[in-house]
Formats: structure tokens, sequence, C-alpha cells
């Protein structure tokens, strides 16, 4: 089992990537911090004096169709990239109550102290996703929109690439023989290179081979105690010892670029 497009588009948008912001028939792209809410709403962060913040001007009375572009950036050197989602709708500016509630959303994700301007240095924007894609691997899939909000993002992505470097420094030889034994592989240094709550990602040979196999877990994770419970096997081989605890949580990818 792996993460579908739209669970795959929902991790990217999440707020934790850049992003770029395309405004149809304008010049751009413009770097823009953004965020999604519990239904998938895409929520900008965009600075009063500034080349977006003109385009998007409250005082043209009208809502900006424009495109989110987040592309992913791999947890580590050799880890496969998930692709590029993209969404778009039509952005409007958020006021009053509106504007309160999406910034305590915006900050579940971002705790930026710049929130606390929203209103005056800062204003929100927000708009529903009206058209969702993912490119990845020479392919594009489109969403459907429901699909889209009804998706979640993946828990462990904020925390991917730290926990594959505490694997690799402080698990590495219990890792290394677990994929051995899981892959039925007699030789060679297998190295994780992505994990979601799915299961891992695994590099079978060296830098610049691209053979990669995905082993998944009982069932999906939802967060990092239900992780560490998963990964207790690889951690721990015959030892009665308990595992040691990963210390941070993760985030995912797909079998080949």
């Amino acid at each position: 089992m792996a993460p579908t497009p739209a669970e795959l588009i929902r991790t990217l948008v999440a707020g934790r990537l850049p992003g770029l912001v395309h405004l149809a028939h304008r010049p751009g792209p413009f770097h823009v911090r953004h965020a999604t809410d519990a239904e998938g709403r895409v929520l900008l962060l965009v600075p009063v004096f500034s080349d977006l913040a003109a385009e998007l001007d409250p005082a043209a009375a009208r809502d900006v169709a424009l495109v989110l572009d987040v592309l992913d950036l791999p947890p580590a050197a050799g880890a496969p990239s998930t692709g590029r989602a993209w969404v778009s709708g039509w952005a409007a500016p958020l006021t009053g109550d509106p504007a309160r509630r999406a910034a305590v959303e915006f900050a579940a994700v971002d705790p930026t102290g710049d929130l606390l301007d929203v209103g005056s240095r800062f204003r929100l924007h927000g708009f529903e996703v009206a058209e969702a894609r993912l490119e990845t691997a020479g392919a594009v899939h489109r969403v459907d929109p429901g699909d889209y909000a009804a998706a979640e993002p993946d828990p462990l992505h904020a925390d991917e690439a730290a926990l594959l470097a505490d694997l690799a420094d402080h698990h590495g030889p219990q890792v290394t023989a677990y994929l051995r034994r899981r892959l039925g592989l007699t030789g060679g240094e297998p190295r994780v290179v992505r994990l979601d709550r799915y299961g891992l990602v695994v590099a079978l040979g060296g830098p610049g081979d691209r053979r990669r196999a995905r082993l998944p877990f009982p069932q999906p994770v939802t967060d990092l105690s239900e992780l560490s419970r998963v990964l207790h096997p690889l951690l721990c081989t015959r030892s009665t010892a308990h595992p040691r605890t990963p210390r941070h949580p993760a985030n995912t990818r797909t079998d080949r670029d």
C-alpha cells in the first residue's frame, strides 16, 4: 500500500514546503507562505506591501484565479521525489472572524509571529481548491477536488528527514540486517530513503542506482507512537532490550522517481 495522489497532494501543499503562486494573465511567479486547513482550503499569508498583495488587492472587489505550485524536497541525497503538486482556485481576502479562525489554522502548521500582525502588516487570503494535480515520474495525475478535500496529509511528513537521519546514524547495522532479511538480500547496503504512514522506501544499490523497493507496514500509522511500535523489529533484532525510540517523526515517497 502507498499514498494515493490525493494524499500526496495534501501532504505537499500542507504548508511545510516552499510554495509559488501563479496568477492568471499576470507576471510571476510569486513566493508565498501558505498552509491548508483541516478541509484542505489553502491559506496565503501575504505582506500588505508586496507585489503579490497588489495583485490580490481587495479593493478590486473580485476574487483572483491563481495556482499554488509546490515542489517536493527529498529529505536526503539520493532519495526519490514525490513530484510536484498544483492546486488552483479563486483567492479572496479574509477579514474579521474568518481571518482569526484562519490564523489559528495557519499557526497549527507554521506558528510564525507574523500572524499576530494580520490586519496590519499582513493579510490572509484563502481559496477552496477547484482543481488539483500531481506531476510525478513523468506522469500527471488529476485529482477530483472532493477526493483532495477528503484526503489527509501524511502525519509523519514534517519530521521525515530527522527520522531517516536517526535511523542511519544510530541504528545503521540493525536497519541493514532487517532490510536484508525482509528483501532476501545476501549482500549490499540497502538504505531507507523515504518513509510515510504506509511504509518504507528502500534503495537497493549505491548512488545513481534507481532500484527501489517498498516495504509496507502491517497497517498505516497515525503518529510517532504507532511508528515506534511498528519499527520495533527493525531496531531490535533478536535482542530482549527495549528498542531505542526514534527521536523524531518523518515523511514519505514512492517506489521510483
